[in-house]
């Protein structure tokens, strides 16, 4: 099965060897999203929404860059550094997602910088 890398315009280089997203058929797999800047430096340090809305946006961008749109969405992965921001990333993540939620789950566990409160990775059908 043939793959294509989806690699949004602006796309800074990534901390690792990964891409922003693979897409395989019409399935888009976007890869765990931090609030990075385009030099990998974590923006809105200490606001856990700030940081949801940021990797949002972002992931909508990649599948946007793919031809398809947050609506596309079927599954994401949350993972957060602290459970006391869970109501803040929910406020914001229900906003991207107002109909029909996607399937997801949500797991506390320590992320690549210090300072990133969320992270998230999305698998959508475009």
């Amino acid at each position: 099965m043939p793959k294509k890398i989806i690699l949004p315009a602006g796309t800074g280089k990534p901390l690792a060897p990964y891409v922003p997203a693979t897409q395989a058929d019409n399935i888009v797999y976007v890869s765990g999203t931090l609030a990075f800047d385009e030099n990998n430096n974590v923006v809105h340090v200490g606001d856990a929404a700030a940081q949801t809305r940021h990797i949002l946006e972002t992931i909508k961008k990649v599948i946007a860059t793919a031809g398809g749109s947050m609506d596309d969405v079927t599954f994401n992965h949350v993972f957060v550094k602290d459970w006391s921001d869970y109501a803040a990333i929910n406020t914001v993540y229900a906003e991207y997602f107002p109909g029909d939620k996607p399937a997801r789950y949500c797991v506390q566990t320590g992320l690549v910088k210090p300072d990133a409160l969320v992270e998230i990775a999305s698998v959508a059908h475009v």
